[in-house]
């Protein structure tokens, strides 16, 4: 494909922060890649598609936020009913579907969410646009044990963060010439401070206390699952020399609840709702709480920022490998109980050898300039 002729559409969903956020990622990066040359759209696909797909994307978001314990079962009863693959589904989401293409024309297709390439797939051979336009997935789960939904046969390209994501395609179905390793679609903004003092300078900025051991407790895009009741514990047994940074994400509730723990904290605590600086805050932490997310643990690696895991339940099955690999690789610790929490930090604030480790971890597998490399083979795409 030409990419003085590029126009690109992703195809996304809500569905928790990581594909919007890889979808962001891929926007810029193509279009700093081809200035003035490219035109990108992301579609929120089951967000707008019709009443049903929708009510399924705020089924995912309301589990992940209040009963995430649940989501497990979720995962089994998508997997065993597929309804990305239902034609039945497809008729009905096909009228949005057609205008979508219709409106913007693009030439290429870019699939960050399992649960709509198959859909597009079908609507091109309807078409006969099935070998015109090319239809490309940027798998979002870094590890394996991914849902099924990201192995579609009429996919021409998939991009993949591990060879343990790409032995798991293959597995599914999918012919290892259309899998390439580029790793995760990070925005290119995550990357590491040059320096304490540059970090320091940051710490000013944000009018948090400079010396201090700093802890990013991340609740996520929606904001909930089992963080809450880690940041209560640590509000309530924090080690004295440390200060807490809440991030609230979009649970307005929720950011009001940690302002209310915060006014009893004997430590600084910061309360933060949805941020689009997340970047900032990793760099000017020391270590972050959070759920596993595929795109927020790279994230946070690519500011070689360690990790304490939340599996305090166990993670979703998409998120257990990436829970391995975290423990495989030294770029953090799981966290199974709450009481690990406190001896985890006190042990990395006494010990910076031992903190030390896990920093040089997180810059050992971090992967610099994925996204830049996913977004310079989609432009390149062979003309059709």
């Amino acid at each position: 494909m030409s990419s003085a002729a590029s126009r690109i559409l992703i195809l996304s969903s809500n569905t928790g922060g990581g594909h919007q956020s890889a979808a962001g990622a891929l926007e810029e990066s193509l279009l700093r890649l081809s200035p003035g040359q490219a035109l990108v759209t992301i579609a929120q696909v089951l967000e707008d598609a019709t009443l049903v797909t929708h009510q399924l994307a705020k089924l995912y978001n309301y589990l992940l936020r209040y009963h995430q314990h649940y989501m497990r079962y979720y995962y089994w009863a998508i997997q065993k009913i597929r309804p990305y693959e239902s034609h039945m589904l497809f008729q009905y989401c096909m009228k949005y579907g057609m205008q979508l293409l219709e409106h913007w024309a693009p030439n290429t297709l870019v699939s960050v969410h399992p649960m709509t390439q198959h859909f597009f797939a079908y609507i091109l051979k309807k078409l006969r646009l099935i070998d015109k336009i090319p239809l490309i997935t940027v798998v979002t789960d870094p590890c394996e044990g991914f849902w099924k939904g990201w192995a579609c046969p009429e996919v021409s390209q998939y991009f993949v963060a591990s060879e343990d994501a790409k032995n798991q395609l293959i597995e599914y179905g999918i012919a290892d010439n259309r899998i390439r390793v580029t790793g995760m679609p990070v925005h290119s903004k995550f990357k590491p401070l040059t320096s304490s003092e540059e970090k320091h300078q940051l710490r000013q900025q944000l009018q948090w206390d400079p010396e201090r051991f700093t802890v990013l407790v991340n609740a996520g895009w929606v904001g909930g699952g089992n963080i809450p009741m880690l940041y209560e514990t640590l509000i309530q047994s924090a080690p004295d020399n440390l200060q807490l940074v809440f991030l609230s994400g979009k649970n307005k509730q929720l950011y009001q609840e940690a302002q209310m723990f915060a006014q009893n904290a004997n430590i600084p605590v910061h309360v933060l709702g949805y941020s689009t600086q997340v970047e900032q805050l990793m760099n000017a932490s020391d270590v972050m709480i959070s759920k596993l997310g595929g795109l927020t643990t790279f994230e946070a690696m690519a500011c070689h920022l360690p990790i304490l895991g939340d599996c305090l339940t166990p993670p979703m099955p998409q998120e257990e490998g990436t829970a391995r690999f975290i423990e495989r690789h030294g770029a953090g610790r799981l966290i199974h109980h709450p009481h690990e929490l406190g001896l985890a930090l006190s042990r990395m604030i006494q010990d910076p050898d031992y903190y030390q480790t896990f920093k040089t971890a997180t810059a050992r597998v971090g992967q610099p300039g994925a996204v830049d490399r996913i977004a310079h083979e989609i432009l390149n795409q062979p003309s059709h």
